[in-house]
């Protein structure tokens, strides 16, 4: 056999070969059963599938947040939290009230407890002058007042249509009319001084103690022993009288 013919039978060989490999039919395994993804369920876990843009994803995962903290806080689910501003200051709900005092209310004390009626002012005036009147203090009488300030005591009852029955009956706070002349019939001190007067009671008051002298000022009393004209006497103080 020549060479040719045999390299052509060799060549021929081999592609019968091929094509009897093709044509043979191979068992393939079985496929694999189909089984059903379970999907996690909760609050922060996405119902769908998957996307495949991951910018999508965090939209979807932002938004299932912001619904369960609405829901959490029992409000409206489409609402948006508000963010707070930190530059602004809170400001207290409670209101202060302002009190307003009552001009007629009767005045207490911290424990509730009415207090005394301050006194009435007193008048004021420099030695040797005559008030057109006078307001009467605790103690105080109108001999007395017309002793310090040397008027006639029944012309001084007359201008304030009092009576020599009412004149040691009156209570402090009335007003009295001091006559512009005249003078006091007789000595106007009923106790010589200068002199020490010891308080004896503790309802005692300047007031009083210039009328157990007649002529001497209350004012002047206070200025001698260096205290206020209202101040409050104690039983066995000692007081200069001028």
């Amino acid at each position: 056999m020549s060479k040719t013919r045999r390299s052509v039978l060799v060549i021929s060989i081999m592609m019968i070969s091929t094509l009897l490999i093709s044509a043979c039919t191979q068992s393939l395994s079985a496929a694999p059963i189909e089984t059903p993804t379970l999907l996690p369920e909760g609050l922060f876990v996405s119902p769908i599938a998957s996307v495949e843009n991951p910018m999508d994803m965090i939209a979807e995962f932002a938004a299932q947040t912001a619904a369960a903290q609405t829901a959490t806080a029992g409000g409206d689910p489409n609402a948006t939290p508000a963010t707070p501003d930190p530059n602004i200051t809170a400001t207290p709900q409670a209101e202060i009230a302002t009190a307003t005092p009552d001009i007629n209310s009767t005045p207490t004390n911290n424990l509730g407890i009415v207090a005394d009626t301050p006194a009435p002012a007193a008048t004021s005036v420099p030695p040797g002058v005559r008030p057109a009147t006078y307001t009467l203090q605790k103690g105080e009488f109108p001999y007395c007042i017309a002793r310090r300030f040397n008027v006639d005591p029944t012309q001084l009852l007359s201008l304030s249509g009092l009576t020599t029955q009412q004149a040691y009956n009156l209570s402090a706070g009335t007003v009295l009319t001091i006559p512009q002349s005249g003078s006091f019939p007789g000595n106007r001190s009923l106790t010589s001084h200068p002199a020490t007067y010891t308080v004896a009671s503790s309802a005692e008051t300047l007031y009083s103690v210039a009328c157990k002298y007649g002529d001497v000022d209350p004012n002047a009393i206070a200025s001698a022993n260096g205290i206020s004209v209202n101040a409050t006497l104690t039983v066995g103080q000692q007081l200069q009288i001028p």
